[in-house]
């Protein structure tokens, strides 16, 4: 790991994302910016007239078709051109220029759903009869139509969506913050040189063999964000309050039902999950003791969370590996489904590594009518591997949905968004460990497993509770101070990890750096779509072919039905709790597996000593 990030200008071409695709010049962005101003004034000469005739409808809907996929593009664009280096002037301009202009436009199309709203069932019916072109928009309109109970009338709508841009200042200061403005100190690792600690930087420190290195990066990397806590705190606070604003405001009971609804999913099935992992809550607790003991260590702390649990034994993977390794993995997709992976990574829809205020974590973002884009922070790491298989599932998901649906009908609901990409997770593990010989590198490859399970179940779902009880908390009256929401996040760490992991006091700041708490309700659904994807993952291997298409069909689906159905499509129905119960009965069988490498493992290495004294 260099000391220095390097500057965005500093790292090579061929390892950043190719945005000219989108606009091949900054003045074309412009132009598209101008005409969906244009195209809104066009379909605001609909006004008060969409109910008259089909011609009018068809005719509206196209428009808000062209001027919604110009908004598209120009918001992917600006929103990417920040994210590869967020202390860029010129790029903060253009991402907040894009969220004006989706804002100013949605103040004025707020007449469109009010309207379509208006018009009775059997003549909504007779003009799909009158203009069959409608019928490319049947979805969107339906979609509208669900939702008329919480629909208002146009001049509260023109409201709402006026106070929209003012609505993005805790999600954009949050980033502002944690991206371009945070500063750490440098840690030493044990051979005295100087790392840079960073965003990106901080979960690959955390699985350093060093444990000093692993304990010194912990304490400053959470020292500094406590250094924040009130701002943190007001920030997340804003956004709790803007989620309820807009529930109440559009006649929910809560912030959660609101944001469930809008994906079209009963909020059963987030309760379910949540009653699923409690009673399951041992298995986790079982997962931490066999982490303690694989360690050899008197106490496990957080620090200890991330590194491998199996010594000696820290693969290093180059991107080209790692790119060589996905398609081998993915391969019982169809030589289809690789071609466009080769695509991918031959035509730089990836932007590869780590510069100076570049956005942490990584990502895949659709932009229909071009490809879908990747982010990455790769730093040569088998989570780094996962990562990259990770974001391409999301990247495919878009991929095969933009080339089977219309622009308005590609758009997948967030709550099927997780299934592709831990799909080809579940498939890479799966392939590396077919090719496991040593019972080090078997070891290693199941402690990935199960660190995907306690991060993806069991830690999203927490995060949940997190969320919906902040969310209770605030909807009661009660203020969200930052004393506040580190005492229920310490309470939920203890809860969920067991009296096996000493929960370091400041582990209570880590919900200040989850940038997902601003996203209104998502973490749940990594839970739920991990463990659909761990069903048709195995679906796959098991059957092959038969089972390949129907998921490719899921793929190509869009939001063409709503997110539980289109799941029974590729063979899941998590209308049950079956999908998430059966998942942690896997957990449970690969600690198991674990523990017996463990037992052969140490007695390996008794016998070794024996041969060697």
């Amino acid at each position: 790991m260099n000391s220095r990030l390097p500057k965005r200008e500093e790292v090579p071409v061929e390892m950043t994302w190719r945005l000219e695709d989108i606009f091949p010049d900054e003045g074309i962005w412009e132009q598209e910016l101008h005409e969906a101003g244009e195209i809104a004034a066009q379909i605001r000469e609909f006004e008060g007239r969409l109910g008259e005739s089909a011609h009018n409808l068809c005719a509206a809907m196209k428009l808000y078709d062209e001027c919604t996929l110009k908004l598209d593009r120009i918001g992917e664009y600006a929103f990417m051109r920040r994210d590869q280096d967020a202390g860029n002037a010129r790029y903060q301009e253009m991402e907040l220029r894009s969220q004006s202009a989706q804002v100013r436009i949605s103040e004025e199309l707020a007449f469109l759903e009010p309207e379509i709203l208006a018009i009775a069932d059997d003549v909504i019916g007779r003009f799909y009869e009158e203009e069959p072109e409608l019928a490319a928009f049947e979805v969107t309109l339906t979609e509208i139509r669900r939702l008329k109970e919480h629909t208002l009338s146009k001049e509260m709508e023109q409201l709402l969506a006026s106070a929209g841009e003012m609505a993005q200042t805790p999600y954009n200061s949050f980033g502002m913050l944690s991206d371009a403005d945070l500063k750490f100190p440098p840690v030493t690792d044990g051979e005295g040189n100087e790392i840079q600690l960073s965003g990106g930087r901080f979960v690959p420190l955390q699985m350093s063999a060093d444990r000093a290195l692993r304990k010194e990066s912990f304490d400053k990397f959470y020292t500094r964000y406590s250094e924040f806590k009130n701002t943190w705190a007001a920030l997340y606070d804003g956004q709790v309050k803007q989620q309820i604003f807009y529930a109440r405001a559009r006649k929910y009971p809560s912030a959660f039902e609101a944001a469930v609804d809008a994906n079209n999913v009963d909020p059963a099935v987030c309760d379910r999950l949540i009653d699923s992992i409690h009673a399951k809550l041992s298995y986790m607790h079982r997962y931490v003791s066999l982490r303690k003991k694989m360690l050899g260590v008197d106490e496990l702390h957080m620090y200890d969370v991330y590194v491998p649990m199996v010594a000696d034994y820290d693969r290093k993977f180059s991107y080209e590996e790692a790119k060589e390794l996905s398609l081998k993995a993915l391969a019982p997709l169809g030589e289809a489904y690789l071609s466009i992976v080769r695509k991918a990574y031959a035509e730089r829809w990836i932007d590869v590594y780590e510069n100076e205020g570049k956005r942490s974590g990584a990502y895949s973002s659709g932009c229909y009518g071009v490809h879908p884009y990747m982010l990455l922070n790769y730093s040569d790491t088998l989570d780094d591997v996962f990562t990259l298989v990770h974001e391409m599932g999301h990247s495919m998901h878009t991929w095969y949905s933009d080339h089977a649906q219309t622009h308005l009908n590609a758009r997948y609901k967030i709550f099927v968004a997780e299934v592709a990409s831990t799909t080809n997770e579940i498939l890479l593990l799966e392939y590396m460990l077919s090719k496991a010989r040593d019972p080090r590198e078997k070891a290693y490859l199941l402690n990935h497993y199960l660190e995907s399970f306690k991060g993806t179940v069991y830690r999203q779902t927490m995060f949940e509770e997190f969320e919906r009880r902040t969310n209770a908390m605030a909807e009661e009256g009660t203020p969200l101070t930052a004393d506040a929401l580190c005492g229920l996040y310490l309470e939920l760490n203890k809860q969920y990890f067991g009296k096996d992991m000493v929960s370091d006091p400041l582990i209570a700041y880590e919900w200040c750096r989850i940038p997902h708490f601003y996203y209104n309700f998502y973490v749940y659904q990594y839970a739920t779509s991990f463990s659909a994807a761990v069903a048709i993952a195995r679906r796959i291997l098991k059957e092959g072919e038969s089972a390949v298409k129907p998921y490719l069909a899921f793929l190509k689906s869009g939001c063409t039905q709503d997110p539980v159905s289109l799941l029974r499509i590729a063979g899941v129905d998590l209308s049950t709790s079956q999908p998430v119960d059966e998942a942690l009965e896997v957990f449970s069988d690969v600690i198991a597996q674990m523990e017996a490498l463990q037992e052969q493992m140490a007695g390996a290495a008794v016998r070794n000593s024996g041969e060697t004294s």
